[in-house]
């Protein structure tokens, strides 16, 4: 049964790269259009918005800490059906690597909307 799936696997590899070959040179049809166009005229519009790189690590820590939140879920429900001491153990000790890592973010400034 395994050696039927990676037979399978390789197959199927080797029929999308092929159908990759050969639909990559049915596109090319002029090397001149692949040429970046430049008239001359400035923009209308800025192509480069500024971006807030603290807004950026703000949402970077938000979804570090909200997908170990969303994983918490499924353990708080084996535990409400088995509750055993190891399980307990291992989920206080996440809670303070969360906890312990937050204030870590928190003295070095990083939830601070303005640094001052």
């Amino acid at each position: 049964m395994f050696s039927l799936n990676v037979v399978f696997s390789v197959l199927l590899t080797l029929i999308l790269l092929f159908t990759i070959w050969m639909v990559s040179f049915l596109g090319i049809s002029s090397l001149e259009k692949n040429t970046p166009f430049e008239c001359g005229f400035d923009p209308l519009s800025n192509m480069r918005a500024p971006f807030s790189t603290r807004f950026f690590l703000l949402v970077v820590l938000f979804l570090i800490f909200d997908v170990e939140v969303a994983l918490l879920f499924p353990v708080l429900s084996v535990l409400a059906s088995s509750s055993t001491v190891s399980l307990m153990i291992s989920l206080f000790l996440f809670l303070l690597i969360l906890l312990v890592g937050m204030f870590h973010e928190w003295n070095e400034g990083a939830l601070d909307w303005v640094s001052a």
